[in-house]
């Protein structure tokens, strides 16, 4: 089968992996179809990079409206399917965006089969052109990608009546993702991390302010970009852990792993807005591979993707947070019993591997609707 991915998330070298993994199986050929790079809100421009590049196209297509979540598309995608005739087009995108409806148009026009991705797990309803973007979504494609079990619910509610199947957007690689021992002889000064948007929906002053109400307040490191920095300096300052939290700029994915080492315990605290939750955390995934402990806030996914990986506490509270802190620091053994049990979890169900092949069954299902039904499939949420 001849399929076709559509992404601009796989400007992100580290996530091809998935492709690799895609292409490994004999009865796929791929095409995946990426922007040069993509400007990220808050955060800025993030270039394509090349990566995991073996066995599959990588086809860089200029993108109209760069940055614009809702009304970006492809002009020239039409010419690769075209010259691909793919059997299946693969949107990693929202049914409502513009490219969705872009690529659906085209696909159908060669006479392919669609199947999008959703991430949003809240229950929003669009105005005009975008619910009418879509419905047309919901009535072309021939299944749904859901990134989470909320999304799945949203769908479902919404009227979407083909197999929706919960699948990670992308796993990790257990051999990048890994435990990395600290060098024997360092006098280790207890250390939590954060790494990822620095934005108000993470709650990373619940973070702050846990670390203040802790008579050792451990050192914080809040690795990333994003336009909150200053107001959590200046949070940090008032509350006299200053000394304590120290930023440091985004990181490539590579190094994320060797970051990740210089962790305790990785916490996660987001925060649910009124047009937002949580979608993932992909870094709770990250974290839990290289055997670190994580702590989530119970904010949409991340309770799901934690599960007995981790810990959870109330979002916002900073109390019940700082007690899952001092209870992580003063037992080790307790540190290492979770770190094992996120590297289970994440080789279980989170590896690029898994996610591949459950994304493989979509495709068979596409193309067979009668086939007998594969696990995934089995998991998927059934319209009502």
């Amino acid at each position: 089968m001849r399929v076709l991915m559509l992404s601009k998330a796989l400007v992100t070298g580290v996530y091809q992996k998935k492709l690799e993994e895609l292409a490994k199986f004999p009865d796929i050929e791929l095409l995946t179809v990426v922007p040069p790079y993509w400007l990220e809100g808050r955060v800025g421009s993030v270039n394509l990079s090349k990566r995991y590049v073996e066995g599959y196209e990588l086809e860089v297509e200029p993108m109209r409206f760069n940055g614009r979540h809702h009304v970006h598309f492809y002009p020239g995608l039409a010419n690769q399917m075209r010259r691909f005739k793919p059997d299946i087009v693969h949107i990693d995108e929202e049914p409502y965006n513009l490219v969705t409806a872009h690529a659906t148009m085209l696909a159908h026009r060669f006479g392919a089969k669609t199947v999008f991705f959703a991430f949003q797990n809240l229950n929003r309803r669009y105005p005009p052109p975008f619910s009418l973007i879509e419905r047309y979504s919901y009535a072309k494609a021939s299944a749904a990608i859901a990134g989470n079990q909320d999304a799945a619910e949203v769908l479902e509610r919404k009227g979407f009546r083909q197999d929706i199947v919960v699948i990670p957007q992308f796993g990790v690689d257990p051999d990048i993702y890994r435990p990395i021992p600290r060098p024997e002889g360092n006098r280790h000064v207890p250390t939590l991390g954060y790494i990822g948007r620095i934005v108000p929906e993470k709650g990373l002053e619940t973070l702050i302010h846990a670390v203040s109400k802790m008579p050792s307040r451990p050192h914080v490191f809040i690795v990333g970009s994003g336009s909150h920095r200053l107001t959590l300096q200046h949070l940090a300052e008032r509350l006299g852990v200053r000394d304590r939290v120290q930023f440091r700029s985004a990181i490539p994915p590579e190094h994320v792993p060797a970051m990740l080492s210089e962790f305790d315990a990785l916490v996660l605290p987001s925060l649910t807005q009124k047009n937002w939750a949580e979608q993932f955390g992909r870094v709770l995934i990250e974290a839990m591979a290289c055997e670190v402990p994580v702590l989530g806030s119970d904010s949409g996914e991340i309770p799901n993707v934690v599960g007995e990986g981790g810990l959870i506490f109330p979002e916002g509270n900073a109390e019940e947070l700082a007690k899952l802190i001092k209870r992580l620091l003063e037992d080790a053994e307790y540190r290492r019993e979770l770190g094992r049990a996120g590297r289970q979890r994440v080789l279980d169900n989170y590896t690029q591997e898994r996610v591949a092949q459950q994304t493989r069954d979509v495709y068979l299902d596409i193309l067979n609707p009668g086939r007998e039904k594969s696990p995934a499939a089995e998991a998927s949420v059934q319209p009502s």
